[in-house]
């Protein structure tokens, strides 16, 4: 079949964040934390963080209902199905049917989720559930016009979230921007930290089987991350053969030895696509208690499939602002020209790219498209998007969710990296009443939101 690459690097369908940090050391796999040394760079904003260890009962939540302005229950934890216990079948892909021809989605598995039965702090849980939900909802309003230019969206705008479109999904639906964070989420929380490996694994499984997935199939992917699992994949195969380790065995590889060996980045190196940066959310969610290991995993989580140094300081920028909101920075903090001056300790002193200095530096804040915005596939034009769709948006989710939105071409994306920031500032109760009600899967992104809260704790303590 034949397929038509979009500028944004994804194929068109067919026509028709004080603690101890650990010190990094870069290996084939990654990065893995040695030793410890004491990091005193902790921001007088970053308060927030130190409130969610020793908040009051009254700020926690514990299987208990949290109830949102609409008097309408947005927990969807029910007590019999709250456990400290790692029930984790649902991490897993599972399907229907014995020949593994249809995969069991998200809102087919929602159900059957336990959740941790812990005191979790109920601001940074409404920031976290903010941030993934943000992410999906803006991913869902870009869906039906994605690939659509500007002046189709200057004649045609997007006011509300639509079924059918691009992709003819259901009001709500999310594409492979959420799909591929959820993969990053259940890695995170499965493997209790960071493992490179099971999340290029977790990839592939969407890739083939439609794992995690709205639809039950990998209907939308970008060029970069299509080719990056398809070199994962080979060198799979290499590494079986040369171990003589069964073929089937090898997305279950856990000898630390073994993956030490494996080299997880795919990528040929220039290859700077919003990819990375459109699935980001879940690892500084995860790690914010300690912004320079969220910093560096945030810019790892993006170069093993996107190969340019550009998209590991993107990934890298915009994590460090995804751990400031969920520690409570104020949004003229987030948004301040010297944010990265201010914060080089959580760079681990590497500097970024002009590029994205630049965009550290506020170049985003101006006229939108008629001043050069672009909501294109290229990663700096993304980042640079999402900024400026946050810096404008007048305090409202909505309007910026719809901004990113309108300046066409990768419609969807923009608006998911959009989410994942202006989500976290806000918070899920902020999010828009009417879109939350079509969100698709909520259920399994509130539970899963709890479980990035209670690993993300227990990992760094």
């Amino acid at each position: 079949m034949t397929e038509a690459r979009a500028s944004s690097g994804k194929m068109r369908p067919p026509s028709g964040k004080q603690s101890s940090v650990p010190v990094i050391e870069e290996t084939e796999t990654g990065i893995r934390k040695t030793s410890a040394r004491t990091n005193n760079a902790q921001p007088v904003a970053g308060k927030a963080a130190d409130q969610a260890e020793t908040s009051s009962e009254t700020k926690d939540t514990k299987g208990e209902n949290d109830i949102g302005s609409n008097g309408v229950s947005d927990n969807d934890d029910s007590p019999e199905c709250s456990s400290h216990e790692d029930n984790s079948t649902w991490f897993d892909v599972q399907f229907h049917d014995n020949k593994q021809t249809k995969v069991k989605k998200p809102d087919e598995l929602q159900n059957a989720m336990n959740v941790p039965d812990v005191s979790i702090n109920r601001e940074i849980l409404n920031r976290i559930r903010g941030s993934m939900t943000g992410m999906a909802l803006g991913d869902a309003l870009g869906a039906h016009v994605e690939f659509r230019p500007h002046q189709f969206l200057v004649n045609n705008p997007v006011k509300d979230l639509e079924s059918g479109g691009t992709w003819g999904l259901t009001k709500g639906q999310f594409t492979d921007d959420t799909s591929m964070a959820l993969c990053l989420a259940n890695s995170l929380v499965a493997c209790h930290g960071f493992n490179t490996y099971d999340q290029l694994v977790r990839y592939k499984w969407w890739h083939k089987f439609g794992y995690m997935s709205a639809t039950g199939h990998c209907f939308d992917i970008g060029a970069a991350t299509s080719n990056s699992l398809r070199e994962f994949e080979r060198r799979q195969n290499i590494f079986a053969k040369k171990f003589s380790i069964p073929l089937t065995n090898m997305d279950r590889l856990s000898d630390s030895e073994l993956l030490q060996q494996f080299n997880v980045y795919c990528s040929e190196e220039g290859v700077a696509g919003n990819g990375a940066l459109m699935r980001l959310a879940p690892v500084p969610l995860f790690f914010y208690r300690d912004p320079p290991v969220a910093v560096e995993y945030s810019g790892v989580s993006g170069h093993i499939t996107h190969g340019d140094i550009k998209v590991y300081d993107a990934c890298r920028y915009y994590g460090a602002l995804i751990v400031a909101a969920l520690q409570g920075y104020k949004k003229e903090q987030l948004l301040d020209d010297n944010f990265y001056q201010k914060h080089k300790e959580w760079f681990s002193k590497k500097k970024l790219h002009p590029d994205i200095e630049s965009i550290s530096k506020g170049s985003y804040k101006k006229n939108g498209y008629d001043a050069g915005i672009r909501g294109k596939g290229y990663i700096v034009n993304a980042l640079e998007a999402a900024l400026w769709a946050f810096w404008s948006d007048g305090n409202s989710f909505e309007t910026g969710a719809l901004a990113a939105v309108n300046l066409g071409d990768d419609t969807d994306t923009t608006a998911a990296i959009y989410g994942q920031l202006a989500g976290a500032h806000y918070g899920y109760q902020k999010l828009p009443k009417r879109w939350l009600q079509h969100a698709y899967a909520k259920k399994f992104m509130h539970k899963l939101s709890k479980w990035i809260a209670f690993e993300g704790d227990r990992c760094q303590k």
